[in-house]
């Protein structure tokens, strides 16, 4: 399948909200100060620049939740935006074990993504920077895990990067 978008991967935890999040029955609890999600009115705002960037989920709560219950946590604002995640229940299947899934790195998982996508243009915005490569570090938005998009400097950072991505015709 081909898209014919620019794509932002996301992650939640350590970009959204502090890191500090931890799955209980309950659902997801942030044991940190603040509120889960607190900075995604920030990446909504940011987005509203361009319009021609969706979203793909490369969060682990789409792993855990399921994507449905993993997508309504986002501001409606952002859910427009969600084409896919990286995460998929056939997942399991492509690799035997879908623990296997657990063992490969953010960066394994958005390239495998990318790559069966077709994608040309595409940034990820995350807290995790295991295993990137070097070569691909162009593609890669590093969030502080407790500031996530509270910092201004990742705000600049992303806008910029966005704008360079978007400069480039699909």
């Amino acid at each position: 399948m081909q898209t014919k978008s620019h794509i932002l991967f996301l992650d939640f935890d350590g970009v959204l909200h502090p890191d500090a999040v931890y799955l209980s029955r309950q659902g997801p609890t942030l044991k940190a100060d603040g509120t889960l999600f607190m900075w995604a009115p920030i990446l909504a705002d940011l987005l509203d620049d361009f319009p021609m960037i969706s979203l793909v989920l490369s969060t682990s709560w789409v792993r855990h939740l399921g994507y449905k219950r993993a997508l309504a946590y986002l501001p409606l604002k952002l859910q427009a935006r969600v084409i896919g995640a990286t995460w998929h229940s056939s997942m399991a299947k492509d690799w035997v074990d879908e623990n296997q899934w657990e063992r490969k790195t953010r960066y394994d998982q958005i390239c495998r993504y990318a790559s069966r996508s077709q994608l040309q243009h595409w940034i990820a915005l995350d807290d995790d920077v295991q295993g990137w490569a070097e070569s691909s570090a162009q593609h890669l938005v590093v969030c502080v895990p407790d500031l996530g998009l509270g910092s201004a400097h990742t705000q600049v950072e992303l806008h910029r990067r966005l704008g360079e991505m978007c400069s480039h015709p699909i």
